[in-house]
């Protein structure tokens, strides 16, 4: 098929967009910009973002009802490396507020007609692998210090956690294995969704310029990445409902973010809605 493609852009070309430098200061204001574009029309939202706190409910329902308490805290930071993906509608519609379209909510699922969509299912298939990975890694980390025991209760299990050295070992460790999956999902998608949304180069131009934008930026990217960790953490706590507020805020920015990154093509029109 002449419309599948993924290893290049739709004429079969490798493209590599330009990469600018930005500073911390750039993504306070991509944030302002994402919350902005969330306020604007709210209500088109509720209908996306309610899919976070239902699923994060059925998680730990999951795994309170296996014996799995251990693996709440995975599942809770696991939002963070599948959130690129998740948040493409959320994309889609910054995109069309940016051109002065109509940005109604079920645009968001306008995504399906994107050109580019074998080349987001394929990157959202990676990131799709790497939480079931971390998953996996968790597990395997609590079974190494712990064996096949489930905890018996959340409160005995924090309790665990908190107060004895083998719990410590067991949040070194883990957030340790954690940090290197959330390094690697950030510098191979930090820009790559909205940049084939846009631009349509194919998944390995939208990996590489990811790549390229965190080594031009690793401080206001390290910033980036801890600050998308630590929202979705908060957003999480109360039964995963500020996730409702939390991600559309965050998968807006996440846009504005590639705007600032990633040169614009040569003639192609952007502005802010009024």
């Amino acid at each position: 098929m002449a419309s599948f493609h993924v290893m290049a852009d739709a004429r079969g070309m490798r493209v590599q967009p330009v990469v600018r430098r930005i500073h911390v200061a750039d993504l306070w204001d991509a944030l302002r910009l994402g919350a902005q574009d969330f306020w604007a029309k709210p209500s088109h939202y509720v209908f996306l973002c309610l899919i976070y706190p239902i699923v994060g409910l059925i998680l730990t329902q999951w795994s309170t009802g296996s014996n799995a308490i251990h693996l709440v805290y995975p599942l809770m930071t696991g939002f963070a490396l599948v959130g690129p993906f998740a948040a493409i509608g959320l994309y889609e519609i910054s995109r069309r507020r940016e051109l002065g379209m109509n940005s109604n909510w079920h645009h968001a699922l306008d995504v399906r007609h994107s050109p580019a969509l074998p080349s987001i299912a394929v990157i959202g298939a990676l990131l799709v692998v790497m939480f079931l990975l971390w998953l996996f890694t968790a597990q395997s980390i609590y079974t190494n210090l712990y064996g096949d025991t489930a905890p018996a209760s959340m409160t005995g299990f924090l309790n665990e956690v908190l107060t004895t050295e083998r719990g410590w070992r067991l949040m070194l460790l883990g957030n340790a294995a954690g940090l290197v999956f959330a390094i690697v999902v950030l510098a191979t998608t930090v820009v790559a969704f909205p940049l084939m949304l846009d631009r349509d180069v194919g998944a390995v131009a939208a990996i590489e310029t990811s790549a390229r934008a965190v080594i031009a930026n690793p401080g206001p990217m390290a910033v980036w990445g801890l600050t998308v960790a630590v929202l979705l953490v908060i957003g999480s706590i109360p039964l995963f409902a500020g996730l409702a507020v939390v991600v559309p805020i965050l998968g807006h920015a996440t846009w504005h973010l590639y705007r600032k990154v990633v040169e614009p093509e040569r003639g192609q029109p952007i502005r802010r809605p009024m």
